[in-house]
């Protein structure tokens, strides 16, 4: 399967279940990201959810990729019921039979009666996942650390010499080569033209050259901002809802830069072979609601999936503030933002993971 990035569809391999008594018991397993994005799940998701079906809702964290979930569906053992994906992790999965396929139809319709065909923003639906935010990632630094001038760039990442100091970055290559070769004065429109060439990767490990010995490697999504409370880095990447939530709600002065941010979508999908399908399924349906959307975004600034949840954003759950200012797609915000090419990464991920680990070994 070639998954279109830039397109929804609306696949017919599933039919919407009905739940027995018996299966609605038993609990189901939920996994995610961890931290402040799991804890707007439960609020949003999870806690409406077993108030309304009585099922209960066990969330287990991960830190991305398909290795426990192949594990589990190649041994015909399955404990993960939901799993929270990033969109390449979605399309391979499915290629590879690890997750069941969700019809479009099989979902609800949208709040003022569109069909989620034409609700969900393209890109968002799957053949075997359903989208339920837009996220970013974007760097951000403690503004308590700059009296002069402050980063503004993606350039200013990558220059030491300005802006001395530890960076974070996640120990993957994606998004790492695309501000790489960003930052060395390759448009956002053209970067994946480019990384898709040896010369192109080539001058992104450079650039990456430039700053390694002052990186710290970091893998959960939590880490970035305690990296930057606890002092160990002056500038970290970051997903967006991260650094809004340790801004608002643990009152750190921290700065997000915006500029060349990568935006795209997490999704649900179902653990193939599930004894839960059907309970997985009716969880998915609700969670993917205009509603259900939209209260997510009360308690983190990553944008809902729907058209129709978008008119629903009010403000935050406990700060009061408005919180559209704060979403990747905010007019102010979203000016150079590049959309991750997943189906790059899809192609061309193993190659590049491999180079990557060898030059961090290096």
């Amino acid at each position: 399967m070639k998954f279109p990035l830039l397109k929804s569809l609306g696949i017919v391999g599933l039919v919407a279940f009905g739940i027995s008594g018996a299966q609605a018991g038993d609990a189901l397993t939920v996994v995610s990201w961890g931290g402040a994005y799991t804890k707007s799940q439960i609020e949003a998701y999870h806690k409406p959810y077993t108030a309304k079906y009585g099922t209960k809702i066990q969330s287990e964290d991960y830190n991305g990729g398909l290795a426990e979930i192949r594990a589990q569906v190649e041994a015909g053992k399955i404990t993960w019921d939901v799993v929270d994906l990033e969109v390449s992790d979605a399309a391979r999965g499915c290629d590879d039979g690890l997750f069941e396929k969700i019809s479009a139809g099989s979902l609800p319709n949208g709040i003022n009666g569109a069909l989620p065909a034409k609700d969900f923003i393209p890109g968002a639906l799957q053949e075997c996942a359903v989208g339920t935010i837009v996220w970013s990632t974007i760097y951000a630094y403690d503004a308590d650390k700059y009296s002069g001038s402050k980063p503004s760039t993606i350039s200013d990442f990558f220059n030491l010499k300005k802006f001395p100091g530890k960076r974070g970055m996640r120990k993957v290559p994606k998004v790492n080569l695309e501000w790489a070769l960003m930052a060395d004065g390759v448009d956002g429109k053209d970067v994946y033209k480019v990384l898709a060439t040896k010369a192109g990767q080539d001058r992104a490990f450079k650039k990456l050259d430039s700053i390694k010995d002052q990186v710290l490697w970091w893998e959960a999504g939590a880490q970035p901002p305690q990296m930057l409370a606890d002092g160990e880095v002056v500038m970290t990447s970051a997903y967006n809802g991260r650094i809004f939530n340790a801004a608002v709600t643990e009152k750190k002065n921290f700065n997000i830069v915006w500029d060349r941010q990568l935006f795209s979508f997490d999704l649900y999908a179902i653990v193939k072979g599930t004894p839960r399908l059907k309970e997985a399924l009716r969880y998915v349906q609700f969670s993917t609601a205009s509603e259900q959307l939209a209260n997510q975004a009360r308690w983190i600034s990553y944008g809902p999936t729907r058209k129709s949840s978008i008119k629903l954003i009010s403000t935050h759950a406990t700060a009061g503030i408005k919180m559209m200012p704060h979403m990747p797609t905010a007019p102010n915000n979203f000016k150079t933002a590049v959309l991750e090419n997943a189906e790059f990464w899809s192609d061309n991920g193993d190659e590049l993971n491999e180079r990557f680990n060898s030059w961090l070994a290096k």
